[in-house]
């Protein structure tokens, strides 16, 4: 214990020090912190309303408790299952669409030997993420028109039918996923790019004396070197597959394919919203952020143990 009190006293002193020192930028940070707690911790307490049946004039304390009676209204309600498997399966799809394409575009950028041509294509493909979601569907809604849209009238003039692309609930899921697919590729290549410029060109240069061609630069060079980096924005993917967007499942959705596109949030935005059932909502977005949680805590367990890579 003797030994330990110097050690103490001398870590104090140095942040006490450090403080001092650097006043000016604690002082700076002072606010984003009051933010965060502000917006983002304080706010959990309202969580609560997930265990009581909540009521505007009482208010989220005086409301009633009522403990796990939401939760398990939920669990049997008819449509639960329905739910879960168009959320995991609109979800899985879009991981497994979503995320191998911004890799395979940083790389196919980086072997690009023009660098006007390298910075031409990431623009290209960086500016459909800054349309709106509400845009974004519009722009599907005039495209796939069954009467008026360009692509159906390019199918008749090739001799085919119709389709409502909007309306066929077996379409639904492809429309949603690769229409998400062109407008994120690009901005999700950006920081693929940015860890491909930590790639060793002694390796590269190495490689390229000894006769290697590109396909293998990129799987023994460029891969390897960007592999923490698809480790992380994997767990982070996975932290989020019952997450599902609600506002472009919302706007896509319409009561001919309602059996393939009511996922959980839009579920909850019905019965939150529109039939003020605020309490319901609450337990059911409560559940679907545990089960976020759970996953990613075991994604990450498993990337530390396969990959040596984690994040946390």
């Amino acid at each position: 214990m003797n030994q330990s009190l110097p050690k103490r006293r001398r870590s104090r002193d140095t942040y006490w020090y450090d403080f001092r020192t650097h006043w000016q930028l604690y002082l700076m940070l002072l606010l984003p912190v009051a933010y965060i707690i502000l917006f983002a911790y304080v706010p959990m307490g309202g969580a609560s309303i997930a265990f009581k049946d909540f009521q505007i004039r009482k208010g989220i304390w005086g409301s009633p408790w009522v403990g796990l009676r939401h939760f398990t209204n939920f669990l049997n309600t008819p449509n639960f299952e329905l739910l879960l498997r168009n959320t995991i399966i609109l979800s899985g799809y879009s991981l497994l669409a979503t995320f191998p394409m911004p890799i395979l575009l940083a790389l196919a950028i980086n072997e690009a030997s023009s660098a006007r041509y390298r910075k031409s294509v990431q623009m290209i493909t960086y500016l459909p993420y800054f349309i709106s979601t509400v845009v974004m569907v519009g722009m599907m809604m005039n495209f796939f028109s069954l009467r008026a849209g360009f692509v159906n009238a390019v199918v008749e003039r090739m001799g085919g039918t119709a389709v409502n692309f909007m309306g066929e609930p077996k379409i639904f899921r492809h429309m949603y996923v690769w229409s998400g697919v062109w407008q994120s590729t690009g901005y999700g290549a950006v920081i693929y790019i940015a860890a491909l410029a930590g790639v060793d060109q002694s390796n590269v240069e190495a490689a390229v004396i000894d006769g290697a061609g590109r396909f293998r630069r990129v799987w023994y060079i460029d891969l390897p070197t960007i592999m923490p980096t698809i480790i992380i924005q994997l767990i982070l993917a996975m932290g989020s597959i019952m997450s599902i967007g609600f506002e472009k499942v919302f706007l896509m959705q319409n009561p001919i394919n309602l059996d393939v596109s009511e996922i959980i949030s839009t579920f909850v935005y019905k019965r939150g919203l529109t039939q003020f059932q605020y309490s319901y909502a609450s337990a059911v977005g409560l559940l679907n952020s545990i089960v976020n949680l759970v996953l990613i805590v075991l994604a990450n367990q498993f990337a530390a143990r396969v990959g040596n890579t984690s994040l946390f």
